[in-house]
């Protein structure tokens, strides 16, 4: 295969990570979660609070709320990566089931290429003002990028990731300076209400959660060795300053130049600076796509091998089947992106929701089963067996997740529909917070024999990894 055999390209997909191969070092996470974040689509995600009606105090508290909140989850889902060696969704196996985890598998799918065109749809617009070309041609090519960077996996995306922190760093700040200097607009009308306010906040909480399903993926290949405190922080720290940044610029957009910047965002940052620097600022859009879609080719790869590998007929492998999965990803993702490139704004509000409805029950759960229930400790080979101890598949999870959902329905506020306890709380979305505690709380007090079956596992040696011997993979006691 020429170029995808390069010792270059990581070879693994799936399996856990044995010690032999474990390498990197923890602050890596910092960049990486950062520079995620320094894009424009978090920049647009930023602009949703001022087209909800908020001012711009209230949107800057509203990100600032939201990403405290949400990278909580991401950060706690990174720092699993080291300690079990394996894919984040690999890991849902265990609450789940073998065959059960499928199903948030394929929701996570639909996420990872939702982003993915939305993110295409802003790196398409700068490629063609930067290019002088139509925007379907732009997405193409952006996209194209981002497929040959996903092909190369694990090691490039930290090392691109690091290295474009420092560009990101200098160019945001020019960008942060100039809005500030710019004054505010003429007085406007603004709503300013609790619904408002938690539908703000929800953005950026979403924008965090929605990194849970992967974030593991970018921490498994560290030492076992790793601090769970130093990689949660590291993690925590990069993603909440990228993003509340980004946004926050998003949100000083859109207030001082409501219709250009929500109409075309990469346009307006390209001349925000003068014509001869449109140049720069449109490659600096490009480069935070290309890290950021990069990411979200990366994951519905794992995710597809996940579902594929679950079947025991399926036994390809290889770098072609990577290209063969990653290819069809980044097909549907830029036929999509096509199809919404003229309405982004309202896509990315509905996507946004949709998504914190279906996936906070899931990480609810996942969080709970590692630090609470299994304090971390998990029969490695046993995920991968579905004649295993996790059962093919778990029905009491499975109920847990779909009561969660329905608990989650009559608090909706939507576009299309209003949840009738929504109506009575004028309109205030407080789904995803129910989604959220509702089921933690039920998971943790309908499992004990989840607990005492762990430590009848650690008393008797039987938690092993893949490479065989007794081996207990367990969380730091400051985060448990």
């Amino acid at each position: 295969m020429g170029l995808l055999d390069s010792k270059n390209v990581e070879q693994r997909t799936v399996e856990f990570i044995p010690p032999s191969e474990r390498h990197g070092v923890v602050r890596s996470l910092l960049t990486v979660w950062f520079s995620a974040n320094m894009n424009m689509t978090s920049v647009v995600a930023g602009m949703l609070p001022i087209v909800f009606g908020l001012d711009i105090k209230w949107a800057i508290i509203a990100i600032i709320v939201g990403n405290l909140v949400g990278t909580v989850f991401m950060a706690y889902h990174s720092a699993q990566g080291p300690k079990l060696g394996i894919p984040q969704m690999i890991q849902s196996r265990a609450q789940f089931g073998y065959y059960g985890a499928i199903a948030p598998l394929l929701l996570v799918i639909v996420m990872y290429l939702g982003f993915f065109s939305l993110g295409a749809v802003l790196g398409g617009n700068a490629i063609a003002e930067l290019l002088h070309i139509p925007v379907v041609a732009g997405i193409v090519i952006i996209n194209v990028i981002c497929l040959a960077a996903a092909l190369f996996g694990y090691d490039l995306v930290h090392k691109l990731e690091g290295y474009a922190a420092y560009v990101f760093v200098v160019v945001f700040a020019i960008i942060t300076i100039k809005l500030v200097s710019m004054g505010a607009p003429p007085a406007a009308e603004y709503t300013i209400n609790i619904a408002t306010v938690l539908l703000a906040i929800s953005i950026p909480a979403t924008w965090q959660i929605g990194y849970a399903p992967y974030v593991a993926d970018y921490s498994r290949y560290l030492p076992e060795n790793t601090s769970t405190s130093k990689a949660f922080w590291f993690t925590y720290i990069g993603s909440f300053i990228g993003a509340s940044w980004t946004m926050i610029v998003g949100s000083l957009a859109a207030w001082l130049a409501f219709d250009a910047a929500t109409g075309n965002a990469s346009s307006y940052f390209a001349g925000l600076l003068g014509g001869g620097f449109s140049w720069v600022i449109l490659l600096v859009i490009i480069l935070g796509i290309v890290g950021i879609n990069t990411l979200n080719l990366y994951g519905p790869f794992m995710v597809t091998m996940t579902v594929l590998t679950s079947f025991k007929t399926f036994t390809m492998k290889g770098p072609l089947l990577r290209l063969s999965i990653t290819f069809v990803c980044c097909v549907i993702g830029t036929i999509t992106a096509v199809i919404i490139k003229d309405n982004l704004v309202a896509s990315f509000d509905a996507f946004l929701i949709f998504i914190l409805y279906l996936l906070v029950p899931w990480t609810a759960i996942n969080l709970m089963d590692f630090y609470l229930v299994r304090k971390g400790h998990y029969s490695i080979p046993d995920i991968y067996d579905p004649d295993g101890i996790y059962g093919k598949i778990n029905w009491r999870t499975m109920g847990i997740y779909l009561a969660s959902l329905a608990v989650e329905i009559p608090f909706m506020s939507l576009v299309f529909y209003t949840g009738p306890l929504a109506l009575r709380l004028d309109g205030t979305d407080i789904a995803w917070i129910l989604g959220l505690i509702i089921p933690a709380v039920l998971y943790y007090v309908l499992t004990p024999d989840l607990r005492r079956q762990t430590d009848v596992l650690l008393k008797a040696g039987k938690i092993t990894t893949g490479e065989g011997g007794t081996h207990t993979v367990a969380v730091e006691p400051d985060l448990a």
